[in-house]
């Protein structure tokens, strides 16, 4: 009995967030209406809810995730500095006057975005709004140039600091502690936010490079799709290195500060993150852009994010709890394990159902409800928890692109101008999906791609 409840729990859940209601009310409230029937039924111990305190404890008193709201200061502020604004303009007169220079150039300064802010929805927007206008005016093909900025766009998922990389630094973090004390080993590794910082370098490079290999391929064959820049609308040289030193330096400065503080052991992410927040605001104050207005906007928007994701986790706490209590997790260990393939065929089932999730749910619920559910289980199995958590990353980035439901398309779809359609969009993407696979593949065939950097710094 305990088990069908443990299924209906989870589907129950995900029925009521299918229709819409607010995501850390429907995990509690689904988790304490189910936890009363097992109550009733007698096929739950209500002395599992008696640990919900220490776990809201634990949460408020996690020190990593006070980077969370850090990092977002720091990319809501970048954005209002209009540093993406500046950085476009700069890296299209860098390789405007190639094919597909102008979008080589969102690619690289979606990069630079997503490792500044690391929020893709932002990311999106803010490229949509600058750049999408002018590759139009150019004569860039209204597909291709949907395409470019919605992948660009969620480069945040992988590039750090990604606050994905935050939220599953901490989830893969206990699970790994987890699955060692259930394989009898009570002094348990740990594994840190900067393992995945160093895992996700080499896969979101090789991913920004094979964007941009996709469009010289493009320019080559195809080149009335990427035509270059007109020679009366670009800058001498010496004007444009220039402008690269001063616009391109601080921000690519602050990113090294961020993440050389990390990757070097110098400081947490916490400390980091509070580098960036500082950093951000001597950003906007050198542009004329910071003053009381700005700052009271900044600071709401990073309130209500930062409530937002600690509601959830709260909730996510408590389902888990309930969850654990009718035996759940025993259920999905005992299906996972069972699994022809061994490893292979666990793993392979869980980046399906993740993948299938990412189109209904957005990262930080998957991030707490499910990762913290399967992830314990892989880790038992042998699975290297660093290559896990990038696998995952990638997994969802490819999900938040993907037609029909991908979040990365509805950001977009909501600033394009009517003249491009959703169809232009659905069709624009589908090449970059293939890209994404392909990393995904090659990151699974060769898991070094991900381990290797975290052991050579950390060893």
């Amino acid at each position: 009995m305990s088990e069908f409840l443990a299924l209906f729990l989870f589907l129950f859940t995900f029925g009521v967030l299918l229709v819409g209601y607010p995501v850390a009310f429907t995990l509690g409230g689904s988790a304490l209406l189910f936890a009363f029937i097992g109550t009733v039924t007698g096929t739950f111990d209500p002395a599992f809810l008696e640990a919900i305190p220490n776990r809201i404890q634990g949460t408020l008193a996690n020190e990593l995730l006070v980077a969370i709201p850090l990092f977002v200061f720091m990319g809501v502020m970048l954005e209002k500095s209009r540093i993406a604004e500046d950085l476009l303009d700069t890296m299209g007169q860098v390789f405007g006057g190639l094919a597909g220079g102008l979008g080589i150039s969102v690619t690289i300064v979606g990069m630079l975005l997503a490792a500044s802010t690391g929020i893709v929805g932002a990311t999106v927007v803010t490229m949509g709004l600058l750049s999408l206008p002018s590759m139009m005016k150019r004569g860039y093909c209204p597909k291709l140039s949907t395409g470019i900025i919605c992948a660009s766009g969620t480069l945040g998922q992988i590039i750090p600091p990604s606050i994905v990389l935050v939220l599953l630094g901490d989830v893969i973090s206990s699970a790994y502690q987890q699955a060692q004390l259930d394989q009898g080993i009570f002094s348990p590794d740990s594994v840190t936010v900067g393992d995945l910082f160093l895992g996700a370098l080499i896969p979101g490079f090789m991913l920004v490079g094979m964007y941009i290999l996709y469009l010289i391929f493009v320019a080559i064959t195809q080149p009335e799709r990427v035509p270059p820049i007109p020679v009366e609308e670009r800058k001498v040289s010496k004007e444009l290195w220039m402008q690269v030193l001063t616009v391109l330096f601080p921000p690519v400065m602050l990113i090294v500060l961020v993440l050389g503080s990390i990757l070097g052991g110098v400081a947490t992410p916490t400390e980091a993150a509070s580098v960036g927040s500082v950093g951000a605001i001597i950003l906007a104050m050198s542009k004329g852009m910071f003053n009381l207005s700005i700052l009271r906007h900044v600071l709401r928007s990073t309130t209500e994010v930062t409530a937002m994701v600690f509601l959830i986790l709260i909730g996510a706490s408590l389902f888990a709890l309930v969850f654990r209590g009718f035996g759940g997790d025993d259920i999905v260990r005992d299906f996972l394990t069972s699994l022809p393939g061994g490893v292979f065929g666990a793993m392979a089932l869980v980046m399906l159902v993740l993948f299938l999730l990412g189109f209904f749910l957005d990262f930080i619920e998957i991030t707490f409800v499910v990762v913290p559910i399967v992830a314990p289980i892989l880790l038992t199995m042998g699975v290297d928890p660093v290559w896990l958590g990038i696998m995952i990353a990638l997994n969802l980035q490819t999900s938040f692109l993907t037609p029909p439901f991908g979040f990365s398309l509805f950001y977009l779809r909501g600033v394009a101008p009517d003249s491009i359609s959703t169809s232009d969009i659905y069709r624009g993407v589908v090449p970059f999906i293939f890209i994404q696979l392909l990393m995904l593949g090659l990151l699974a065939y060769w898991p070094t791609l991900a381990t290797w950097l975290p052991e050579l710094v950390y060893g």
